[in-house]
């Protein structure tokens, strides 16, 4: 058992001895955390809460969150902070006691604190701790989506036949539509699709119209610091409809049809919220935003189903319905609603105008309108993402194997003039035989690999920036391989010298498939694991057309 060193004991002990009992657990949460390492394995794994309390004052001195793989070393961690660095500005302090509900936490503290003078007593239940775990409890359900009990059922109905009818597969998020409720206070609402590119699936039912354009011009605006893309983001005025898509299990590794984005998945939860400038996010809805949700969401359908084929040719053009639908507030034998739904192609205009000068004069309008489909389904779940360099020589004897599928690079790359060739950056995906051999079987089938590219984006939820590492397919498709937070060390690092790498040979770089995740070689996959290499270009954001991404939702679909 590991104790503390003499040095940390003495420094503890000078800190002053207080009359107090301090209750300490660790109970099991859901969450996900990431490896700090250079090795990316896609997973994810449940979360352990360590909470220290001063029971005498009903403080919280010391929490954190670990894997629930870890030891039993956060527990003393986490009360070695509790006592030196105490949470809520209060004083450094050792207590008299401590009491904890696990007897094995009970005998390794005992073990590892001692020469501190702290008596370590068991006791069943800790009534503090469980007190303040069930408010966290309680405080988590708040946040989740609480529905109008007389609408609850009926808009979780209508919300799947929204999903059923994927409007994004028609409308991009500029093809904005106005709805004319003139009721509840609400003249017109209007609705921007998400989902067109792949990467998250809803509708933002905005307010006004100056609040949709505002928003589209803050996220235009270039580089911005997480903490700015949050606060636009909350200072939209709108409702928002979202599709939570489950990943409880991987998406299953087979060739799927050309047709996939339309085909709609059972596993989603459709989560309904509003955003307000004075009120943020908020997921309590009032009757009568559930009474809105329910005509808008039928009125939608039922404009999109009857011009849906005029919808889809280019350009958009003026398209009006009026339908009488009825008031969910009122009994059956009221007058309905009279709704109308109608596009605006000046509005469109305007968005795609704006999106294009933010972007740069070489991105082409079509190449907006028609954004890549982003998909995560073809690196299988748990495989491993090194990004690492090949030696040229090793590349050209593997090109001479027949039994490793090679996609050679169309005009190899020019170096710098030096006598030797600077070494080959490599996307390295490892993972088992079978699915190695599916993937690149997957690749060969989406004509190859064309690009590698590392897109920005930043998460208004929590203020992380990040940067998608993606794949591009001779089909014009983007795969996911990894994501990396650029606010961390250790990936900025990691991608700095991925940016050295590729500018040394001129752009080119490769990606190589190889098996041996469960074996002695996992990690560090040597030459006889290697089962596919592509070679392919290193390519910016603007050369693929992409705008920087805001969420880090991704799709993995179940499909029948």
């Amino acid at each position: 058992m590991t104790r503390l060193n003499r040095i940390t004991i003495d420094r503890l002990k000078r800190l002053p001895r207080v009359a107090s009992v301090w209750e300490g657990d660790r109970r099991s949460v859901g969450g996900l955390m990431d490896d700090d390492t250079g090795l990316r394995q896609r997973h994810t794994e449940t979360s352990d809460c360590i909470l220290w309390v001063d029971s005498s004052h009903g403080a919280v001195r010391g929490l954190t969150m670990v894997p629930t793989t870890c030891g039993y070393e956060p527990v003393v961690r986490t009360l070695l902070q509790a006592i030196e660095s105490p949470q809520g500005n209060l004083a450094p302090a050792r207590p008299q006691k401590i009491v904890v509900s696990d007897r094995e936490i009970q005998f390794y503290l005992r073990g590892a604190l001692q020469g501190l003078d702290i008596a370590i007593d068991y006791a069943p239940e800790l009534p503090l701790i469980d007190e303040l775990f069930n408010a966290l409890q309680q405080s988590a359900e708040m946040t989740e989506a609480e529905l109008p009990p007389r609408y609850a059922e009926a808009m979780l109905d209508k919300a799947m036949e929204i999903w059923e009818l994927a409007p994004w597969n028609t409308l991009n998020e500029q093809q904005v539509l106005a709805v004319e409720l003139n009721a509840w206070d609400l003249d017109t609402l209007y609705v921007s699709m998400l989902g067109m590119g792949g990467v998250e699936y809803g509708l933002l039912m905005y307010r006004s119209l100056d609040s949709l354009k505002q928003f589209r011009q803050r996220v235009l605006m270039g580089q911005q610091s997480p903490k700015q893309m949050q606060e636009a983001f909350l200072e939209q005025d709108c409702l928002y409809l979202n599709f939570e898509l489950f990943d409880d299990e991987p998406f299953p590794n087979v060739p799927q049809p050309a047709s996939w984005l339309a085909s709609a998945p059972e596993a989603v939860q459709p989560d309904f919220g509003s955003i307000h400038p004075l009120e943020g996010m908020r997921s309590q809805l009032a009757d009568e935003e559930g009474a809105t949700f329910l005509v808008a969401m039928e009125a939608l359908k039922r404009f999109v189903t009857r011009y849906r084929a005029q919808l889809e040719k280019p350009p958009l053009k003026t398209l009006q319905g009026s339908y009488k639908i009825p008031n969910p507030e009122k009994n059956g034998g009221s007058s309905p609603l009279k709704i109308t739904v109608k596009t605006l192609p000046e509005v469109t205009a305007e968005l795609n105008a704006e999106t294009e000068e933010a972007l740069g004069d070489d991105v082409s309008l079509t190449g907006l309108v028609n954004s890549p489909v982003l998909r995560d389904d073809y690196v299988p779940e748990g495989a491993i993402i090194i990004l690492t360099q090949f030696q040229q020589q090793v590349l050209n004897t593997l090109q001479q194997d027949p039994a490793i599928a090679f996609q050679q690079l169309e005009g190899k790359w020019a170096h710098n003039g030096t006598a030797d060739r600077p070494d080959l950056p490599v996307v390295l995906i490892q993972t088992s035989r079978p699915k190695a051999k599916t993937l690149i079987q997957q690749l060969q089938r989406a004509e190859g690999v064309q690009a590698v590219c590392f897109n920005p984006g930043s998460d208004p939820f929590s203020g992380e920036a990040f940067e998608l590492g993606l794949l591009q397919t001779g089909d014009g498709e983007l795969h996911l391989f990894a994501e990396y937070e650029t606010n961390g060390s250790t990936d900025r690092r990691l991608l700095e010298r991925w940016d050295t790498w590729q500018k040394a040979c001129n752009g080119s770089c490769a990606v190589i498939i190889a098996s041996g995740i469960t074996g002695s070689s996992k990690g560090k996959p040597s030459v006889k694991d290697i089962l596919g290499v592509f070679e392919a270009r290193c390519k910016t954001p603007k050369d693929l057309h992409l705008p920087p991404l805001m969420l880090q939702y991704a799709a993995e679909w179940e499909l029948d």
